[in-house]
């Protein structure tokens, strides 16, 4: 029997058990990782994963079930079991649960690999990782580690409404990262990207390369002078706007933190419906668009998991918020037309509104052009820590380097560079923006009670801000 022919059955014994509704995921998951410190492999992990679940809706109440088991007994068995958690939650008085429309579909999406990351041979990843690492401890760091992961991943989706997809999604990503220990201090400079893609990826990183310079610049911020404090003008690399982008605009979009149905490990959101299409999130260089069509990109694919079909929509249009991230109970109840951004991070959970690709659009500058047109500021890159308030408002980020910008020249190193601000008022301050756009890949999202890891992407090119907080102290 095959996955469509399981799925189906399911969905029925759900159907037979009293839903209205009811979908299926079946999901086969294989995954790789490997880690290495100071030239020395110090893990190798190989895990395969298969199992059904079962999404049911009764009245207003929905339930779900999850088996590690393919066989069409065990198929029928979650169905029905779904339904009956759903008759249990329809119980509870609640406002309707109504989905958007979303016309059945039928069809086949396979990402983009040119060299499947399975296949490589593990001691040809080893001996990169041992390589890399070598090379951090020979350019003067005390401690170098390098890590990669791979995820393979196949799926089929059945509904009551006539959907049959099938899904084949690889991932893959690596990561090194230098440390240096000083009197009193410890540095560190990192890399790290991930994507949907093959180990074409990981290549392209050139991580051999990068190495010995990562070492060089911890080594170097051990004397660094500390970042001053003060307000300026701040200039943020791409790799640490994808991070601003995801904290302060990527949850607070998600549309069940903006009705209060989710609330664990990142709250709730500052946003307010009956602003949406009026109110002014940041400047008009700040075009955010939730595009999970990108080829490559972490967040994409080609249907999420209730079937919707991947398209672009604007979140943020010159400024002006006007789009959510949405599944079709959550946009019923808003009063929008459009899901399209929920997924699940295994067959065992629950499908949820997740980050697909959330990222600005190319703006007009250059990352020199930026420098040049700066008279006084201080330019950082690469994430160190971050902090922001359960409203996805307030936030303080702190960056692993940082240099001075004096008459758009870069200047001298700066050590332990951060900046504080508000989200809309930080956005609306934003007044150069490059054309340099990377789609940066966050593969350790997390959400949800149990918790879920969801892998997104970041469009995100280096851009300007006027009058910062820099240099704050804890």
């Amino acid at each position: 029997m095959s996955e469509f022919d399981t799925a189906a059955r399911a969905v029925q014994a759900a159907l037979d058990a009293g839903a209205r509704y009811a979908d299926v995921r079946i999901m086969h998951r294989r995954t790789e990782s490997m880690s290495a410190r100071n030239g020395e492999i110090e893990d190798v992990g190989q895990y395969e994963s298969a199992g059904v679940g079962v999404r049911a809706l009764v009245g207003s109440g929905w339930g779900f079930f999850a088996v590690p088991d393919l066989s069409e007994t065990a198929a029928r068995a979650a169905g029905a079991r779904a339904a009956e958690i759903a008759a249990a939650s329809a119980r509870v008085p609640g406002p309707a649960a109504d989905l958007v429309p979303v016309a059945a579909s039928t069809g086949s999406w396979a990402s983009e690999c040119a060299v499947d990351p399975l296949a490589v041979p593990l001691s040809t990843k080893g001996d990169l990782l041992v390589h890399a690492t070598k090379a951090m401890v020979d350019g003067g760091a005390d401690v170098a580690e390098g890590s990669y992961a791979v995820w393979d991943t196949a799926k089929w989706f059945v509904s009551s409404e006539g959907h049959r997809i099938d899904q084949r999604i690889r991932e893959c990503g690596a990561d090194i990262a230098a440390t240096a220990v000083g009197e009193g201090e410890t540095q560190r400079r990192s890399h790290a990207q991930y994507g949907t893609q093959g180990w074409e990826l990981i290549e392209a990183q050139n991580l051999l390369e990068r190495a010995p310079r990562l070492a060089d610049e911890a080594r170097a911020l051990l004397t660094a002078p500390l970042c001053p404090a003060g307000e300026t003008s701040l200039i943020l690399g791409g790799e640490q706007l994808a991070l601003q982008i995801h904290e302060s605009v990527g949850h607070a979009i998600e549309l069940d933190r903006i009705l209060g149905w989710e609330a664990a490990f990142a709250g709730t959101s500052w946003l307010d419906l009956s602003r949406l299409g009026d109110l002014r999130y940041g400047s008009e260089l700040m075009n955010i668009t939730i595009d999970p069509t990108i080829p490559g990109a972490l967040g994409s694919f080609g249907f999420d998991d209730e079937g919707t079909p991947a398209r672009s929509r604007d979140a943020v249009r010159e400024g002006i918020w006007v789009g959510v991230l949405a599944g079709r109970d959550s946009a019923a109840v808003a009063g929008l037309d459009y899901g399209g951004s929920v997924r699940s991070d295994g067959w065992a959970r629950l499908p949820m509104v997740r980050m697909t690709n959330v990222g600005l659009e190319p703006g007009p500058h250059t990352l020199e052009e930026i420098i040049a047109g700066t008279d006084d500021g201080v330019y950082m890159e690469t994430n160190r820590s971050w902090s922001i308030d359960d409203r996805r408002l307030n936030f303080q980020f702190g960056c692993e380097i940082g240099y001075e910008v004096k008459n758009g020249r870069l200047g001298r190193m700066l050590r332990n560079p951060t900046y504080t601000g508000i989200g809309p008022r930080f956005w609306q301050s934003m007044d150069m923006l490059s054309n340099e756009i990377v789609a940066w890949g966050t593969p350790n999202c997390g959400k949800g009670q149990p918790g879920q890891i969801g892998h997104t992407g970041h469009p995100a090119a280096p851009a300007r801000f006027r009058n910062v907080r820099v240099g704050v102290r804890a």
